[in-house]
């Protein structure tokens, strides 16, 4: 039961309420149920009643007297007390005991608690649970809010509106499903749709006492969903407490909070002696705080109805008749894989959550920059809307998911058109969303409307400062725009706030690598491969870097390692540019090739064909498929560039693109366009050189070249560029390099 901090105007008096109880004033409501103050006139006392709600009347009719029977069945004093069930049928209530007090919650909000008032709190709240758990019973939905404190000190449990039975035969309930409990206070485990159980009570209580020692929540900065994904992704164990708090209470909380089950305080009498030794108390019995080896943790089971099957043929189906005949207009959609399970003897699969399917989606796209993380998140949050067609959020993920796709397939149009609709829907839902805008951010940002993106993207930011995709997005926008220091400044804050997570990790390296610090770039790509060594383009990335470095034997090394995780096209990218560079072009044409086919990847990127064409032409026979290759690559930059005229990069390619193409003017507009934006950048001059030289203009090329060495650009892959080879004979160049060395000297 969630508790009401504010009064509520006085509800009518109900004709199914015995006549002696007087109504006064709404307390609160639960998952399905209101909460009362009433009085008793009978027996002259205040008492609380809970109802059903009325649109769940005639869902779960039977739901409410199971739970006053289960509270009935606690004897411990913290449990409230059960006096009596009144009305009949639907409309039925339970009475009982009116608690006076504040919430915990209340109580944490005035600040960080004294040390000794969190202990003495919850060791009431272990030692009234290991009653219960003793009993079989578990409650499932512990959290502030359903915890009270009387005026003396004592605490009181409320709502064992999710306690059931642990019962190895039962099936999961959709009230379970539905995940009612808070998320900060829910263990991972039930965040990803497990049955709760008793290390997850032992997890809720540990997640409060923390709250109560370090003054906030864990993740204080993050709510719903991303609050969900935070806790389902992050396995380290939780940050220490406070140095006032004693070593053996900080290492009980961590224990208690621990990611894996099976490394939490088995029962809730290991919490409760654990907190008493601390408190002085003598220990009854010897418990560890965990298994000293861990159980192998067992994947989510399926839910299914695991009875004793009936022999004959007939009773399987007329038991499966019957059942399903008791449930049906109760979540039938749920209970129709179970009933078949029972029948069939078959796992059925899990039943839809909403919450489950939500977090699961948004944990996906942590991961963004993954193929298949991407597809995790169309799986997901298509299931969500297929429920629910105007579910904001679940829009808002399908249009990044889809955004992620169109770039990934190698820019095809039909992907951004699909994620601009999903992003207008989302936010037609709901304008308030953060997530609605960042979605937005991006179709506009790949269709070339940089501005109006970032003006989406701040609008995320303000109402949401902290969301992961809208500061990635941000900063991606800034780096195109060359605002590297701003860039550096949303990167800087945002990995405070996710230090774990690689793709912002790599965005960074990605600034640097392209600002020529490519030792800087290093370090970040090792440690974007150090937290996920199972992403193939962070090796592409690391080998890249290592080129620029002059470090080729190892760059080679890295891109096999890669390669033995996952082929992926920047990978056979990459090794085709390494062969290149060492003059073996055959070899470096069989890698491209790679790189562009349908099974391992990219036919739709531009990049791709026109890195195949480069190394076609230099192997005697293939000229003319480089005329084809290179054709293929100016008709896909194209498309690009209709998308982003104003991209230095996108004109600096066509511009070498339409050189080998034979193309000369086109060639000069695009280079000069491409120069005057990005200026400053090492290898868009790179290019511009090549193009120079290309098209017959030595005194630009050679100027180009200079600007690119100065800023950062490898001499290395300018020694060993083919088309460079009558402009290194030069004089001019060979001026050029005796002056950088004296320059270096001084």
């Amino acid at each position: 039961m969630e508790l009401l901090d504010s009064l509520r105007q006085t509800p009518s008096q109900d004709d199914t309420i015995s006549g002696h109880y007087e109504v006064r004033r709404l307390l609160g409501e639960g998952g399905f149920g209101h909460v009362f103050e009433a009085w008793d006139a009978k027996l002259c006392r205040s008492v609380a009643l809970k109802r059903l709600k009325p649109q769940a009347d005639v869902l779960h009719p039977a739901k409410l007297i199971n739970e006053a029977r289960l509270a009935a069945s606690l004897k411990h004093a913290a449990f409230v007390r059960i006096f009596a069930i009144e009305g009949q049928g639907t409309g039925q209530s339970i009475v009982m005991e009116l608690v006076e007090g504040q919430t915990l919650g209340q109580f944490m909000h005035s600040g960080k608690a004294d040390l000794q008032a969190a202990l003495d709190i919850a060791y009431q709240i272990a030692d009234a649970m290991d009653e219960a758990h003793a009993m079989d019973l578990v409650h499932g939905d512990l959290k502030p809010s359903n915890l009270m404190l009387e005026a003396n000190g004592k605490v009181r449990i409320l709502d064992f509106g999710l306690a059931r039975h642990i019962d190895p035969q039962a099936t999961q309930t959709t009230t379970l499903c539905d995940l009612q409990g808070t998320i900060a206070y829910m263990a991972p485990e039930r965040l990803m749709g497990r049955l709760p159980d008793t290390r997850g009570d032992v997890y809720a209580l540990g997640a409060m006492l923390y709250e109560m020692l370090a003054g906030q929540r864990h993740f204080a900065h993050l709510n719903g969903l991303a609050l969900a994904a935070a806790h389902m992704q992050a396995t380290e164990p939780w940050p220490d407490l406070p140095e006032t708090v004693p070593p053996a209470i900080n290492a009980l909380v961590r224990a208690m909070t621990a990611h894996n089950p099976a490394e939490r305080p088995r029962t809730m009498r290991a919490v409760r002696e654990a907190i008493g030794a601390q408190r002085g108390e003598a220990v009854t019995l010897a418990t560890a705080l965990a298994d000293e080896t861990p159980a192998k943790e067992e994947p989510p089971a399926s839910v299914s109805i695991r009875l004793p099957l009936p022999r004959k043929r007939t009773l399987q189906w007329g038991a499966g008749v019957a059942l399903l005949a008791v449930l049906t207009g109760w979540q039938l959609p749920n209970i129709i894989p179970a009933v078949k399970s029972f029948v069939t003897g078959e796992k059925a699969p899990a039943p839809y959550s909403e919450m489950v399917s939500m977090a699961a989606g948004m944990e996906a796209l942590r991961s963004f920059d993954q193929e298949s993380a991407q597809k995790q998140a169309v799986e997901y949050f298509s299931t969500v809307l297929k429920h629910n067609p105007e579910h904001a959020a679940a829009n808002a993920g399908l249009s990044l998911a889809f955004t992620l796709h169109y770039f990934g397939s190698g820019r095809d149009e039909t992907w951004l058109k699909r994620a601009d609709i999903a992003a207008k829907q989302a936010l037609a839902a709901d304008d308030q969303l953060a997530l609605a805008h960042v979605a937005q951010a991006w179709v506009l940002e790949y269709q070339g409307k940089r501005p109006q993106a970032m003006q989406e993207v701040t609008a995320a930011l303000n109402l949401e400062p902290s969301n992961l995709l809208g500061m990635y997005g941000k900063a991606r926008l800034l780096i195109h725009a060359q605002k590297f220091d701003l860039a550096q400044e949303v990167l800087d804050k945002a990995i405070t706030l996710y230090p774990r997570n690689r793709p912002l990790i790599s965005i960074l390296g990605k600034l640097h690598y392209n600002l020529g610090n490519y030792t800087e770039a290093e370090k970040h790509f090792r440690k974007a491969i150090q937290i996920d060594p199972h992403v193939a383009n962070a090796y592409a990335q690391l080998s890249g870097t290592l080129d620029r470095l002059n470090r080729s034997d190892e760059a080679l090394q890295v891109l096999q390692q890669g390669l033995q995780v996952h082929p992926d096209w920047e990978l056979y990218t990459n090794l085709g540019n390494a062969l290149f560079n060492r003059g073996d072009y055959l070899g470096a044409v069989q890698a491209f090739k790679k790189a562009v086919s349908d099974n391992k990847g990219g036919p739709g990127n531009y990049l791709l064909w026109a890195n195949l064409a480069d190394a076609q032409r230099w192997v005697p026979g293939q000229v003319e498929s480089s005329r084809d290759s290179y054709r293929r690559a100016i008709t896909l930059i194209q498309v690009m560039l209709r998308h982003s005229p104003d991209d230095p990069k996108i004109n600096s390619r066509l511009a070498l693109y339409s050189a080998y193409a034979g193309s000369q003017d086109d060639a000069l507009k695009h280079v000069t366009q491409a120069v005057q934006l990005a200026p400053t950048l090492p290898d868009i001059q790179f290019r511009a050189a090549l193009t120079y030289e290309l098209i017959g203009k030595r005194n630009e090329a050679m100027a180009a070249l200079q600007q690119a060495l100065e800023r950062g650009y490898p001499l290395n892959l300018i020694e060993s560029a083919p088309d460079l080879l009558t402009l290194r004979r030069d004089v001019r160049y060979q001026k050029l390099l005796i002056n950088m060395e004296r320059n270096q000297k001084t």
